[in-house]
């Protein structure tokens, strides 16, 4: 019986077989592409993590305003761009070298627990110098695109924030965040030196209004996570104090930042600011005075988180509520 000649498999031919081989092999160098390119999303995510984004977006809030009040009206559009990537960069230098300074107690504490050097995807080493570039280029920036003035401002406000607040009294006193917030104030300053190259009672009036904002602002949140700045060994109030004290406090500094914010009224703005600085204020007594109460009933940690994203509210509107004023008239 004659047996027809079976003819030998060529390599590459299009079988079953042949086609799955090559299915695979497209994915596996699909695969081979893929993962370099997430490893390095992943590590640009981190990096960008660093600069605490969060906590950029509420610096910035405070700043064009500021610019908008000190020009009395919208300034260049160029002027703006230059100081808000600029601010922008001068604050993720100072929190990526915050968290190169605090990466011990980071490690520490749950609620931080995620950051990069805590979770040691970013060495130390490349938290420091890409801290270090941002502070550089910030100030370069603010040199060329406003003035001296500015510029010298910024690097100030870097300065002050890691050396002053994070290595001298973060983990010395509890009346850390008290000094240690004028670092955040900075860019209020910086936005109207860098329009007028000169400072003014109305950004000085700014400034305090966001110095004796921060105290209960921050006291609220350490409320929430007493234990872990106890676990890190960071003397927060609300770690050192009685929680009545700290209640107290907070309600005591939110009537301050409520008065000082009346005081820019008859110095520089109008009655659209007036009645909204008002209302504002009423609201973030209304929230530190419900705190004191629910402390002296022995639970407060409730009310110190609706405190803490009322405050935010609290200072993002007052600014809006300047430059709407300022654009109005």
């Amino acid at each position: 019986m004659t047996q027809t000649p079976v003819a030998p498999a060529v390599p590459g031919a299009s079988t079953p077989l042949g086609e799955a081989g090559e299915q695979a092999g497209r994915e596996s160098s699909a695969e081979r592409v893929r993962v370099p390119v997430r490893v390095a999303r992943g590590r640009v995510a981190s990096y960008v993590a660093l600069t605490k984004p969060r906590i950029i977006e509420l610096l910035l809030v405070t700043t064009l305003p500021a610019m908008i009040l000190a020009a009395g009206g919208l300034p260049r559009w160029s002027l703006v761009l230059a100081t808000m990537v600029g601010g922008t960069l001068a604050a993720g230098s100072a929190n990526a070298l915050n968290c190169y300074v605090d990466r011990d107690i980071d490690a520490l504490m749950r609620r931080t627990t995620h950051r990069p050097l805590a979770r040691h995807d970013v060495s130390p080493t490349g938290a420091l110098v890409f801290g270090l570039v941002l502070g550089v280029l910030s100030v370069a920036i603010m040199a060329l695109a406003t003035n001296w003035l500015a510029a010298g401002l910024t690097a100030a406000a870097i300065a002050f924030y890691v050396v002053v607040y994070t290595m001298v009294l973060k983990r010395r006193t509890a009346q850390n965040i008290v000094w240690g917030g004028a670092a955040g104030c900075m860019p209020v300053l910086i936005g109207w030196a860098a329009v007028t190259g000169s400072l003014a009672w109305p950004a000085l009036v700014l400034f305090g209004v966001v110095f004796f904002w921060t105290p209960p602002h921050f006291w609220a949140l350490a409320i929430r996570y007493r234990d872990d700045y106890a676990r890190a060994g960071v003397p927060m109030l609300p770690v050192v104090a009685s929680p009545q004290r700290v209640a107290a406090e907070i309600v005591a500094y939110a009537w301050v930042t409520a008065g000082v914010s009346l005081v820019l009224w008859p110095l520089a703005t109008g009655w659209v600011y007036g009645v909204l600085a008002l209302a504002a204020g009423v609201a973030l007594v209304g929230a530190a005075h419900r705190l004191h109460r629910s402390t002296a009933r022995g639970a407060n940690a409730k009310a110190a988180m609706q405190l803490f994203h009322l405050s935010n509210s609290y200072l993002a509107f007052l600014f809006v509520a300047v430059a709407v004023d300022t654009l109005v008239r």
